[in-house]
């Protein structure tokens, strides 16, 4: 899924492409995609664009007389720009959105259609789409604490979690967690004040650092948005060598999602229980990363 780095250089790059420019046409090739009735997806057409946001992980078009479209890629969605009149790609586009100087795609991959597009009216109705999760890289060291002591879940859990921190997925959690050297099933309650200094540091450091790496990437526009990056240290790299000590990464593995963690940095060594290979394996299942370099 697309979060915070990869949003803010979709939304700086489209700003820059469609800032001023005329909404001419949508077309909507999905029926699942919309997800608003009123007003209508044509009363935005003919409108100006008057600015690109981000809302958490989703990418705001402010058009003249107060309409917001709301775009939510979720896991497989994406956005592509073509030149004016070329041709959408095939069974994968799900909206067009097309400009005097160019046309924006909303693109999602597989056949499971999660990504959705909202047109609502009025600032108020773009607020209550938030789902109110702080901004990490404006927020400060009092304000993260608070939000994590909120609730009492783990660390990988209060990072997703977009009611408390806005624009983090899966992916960064990862990789912030593994910067902090923190464990991430350990519980928010549990923290003391320096670890949470640490993971505040940690969280705006991994997401500043990979917003301006995407940006750098990203030239005209940023074709090659992926959960999966060569240079992450841990997010995706199972089985490979933690770029800090050199310990094969491990995982853990629920439902749709996987966290990964370098035990020797995060967690004293100690391997976390999979759900389901730690189950299966029951007695044999290594407790150390010493039993299994």
């Amino acid at each position: 899924m697309p979060e915070l780095p990869d949003v803010t250089v979709y939304v700086e790059r489209l700003d820059a492409k469609v800032r001023g420019d005329t909404l001419e046409q949508v077309r909507i090739l999905n029926p699942f995609l919309l997800r608003t009735a009123l007003p209508p997806i044509a009363q935005a057409q003919g409108k100006k664009v008057v600015g690109v946001e981000r809302l958490g992980k989703r990418v705001v078009l402010a058009l003249e007389g107060d309409l917001f479209l709301v775009i939510h890629l979720m896991i497989a969605g994406r956005l592509r720009w073509l030149a004016a009149g070329a041709k959408p790609p095939g069974k994968i586009a799900l909206a067009t959105f097309e400009f005097g100087a160019g046309t924006l795609v909303l693109t999602e991959a597989g056949t499971r259609r999660r990504a959705s597009l909202h047109l609502v009216a009025g600032r108020g109705a773009l607020s209550a789409m938030d789902p109110g999760g702080i901004d990490v890289l404006s927020g400060d060291l009092a304000a993260f604490s608070a939000q994590l002591q909120a609730e009492n879940h783990t660390l990988k859990r209060s990072l997703t979690n977009p009611r408390l921190f806005s624009g983090i997925g899966n992916a960064y959690s990862d990789e912030i967690l593994h910067r902090a050297r923190l464990s991430p099933v350990m519980l928010t309650r549990s923290m003391k004040p320096d670890e949470t200094a640490r993971l505040f540091e940690a969280t705006r450091a991994v997401m500043t650092e990979w917003t301006d790496l995407l940006r750098d990437e990203a030239g005209d526009w940023p074709d090659k948005v992926t959960a999966f990056h060569p240079k992450m240290a841990v997010h995706g790299r199972y089985g490979q060598p933690c770029p800090v000590c050199g310990s094969p990464v491990q995982r853990i593995v629920h439902a749709d999602n996987e966290t990964n963690y370098c035990a020797r940095c995060q967690t004293g060594g100690k391997l976390l229980a999979d759900r389901a290979l730690s189950r299966l394996l029951k007695a044999s299942w290594p407790k150390h990363i010493d039993d299994i370099e």
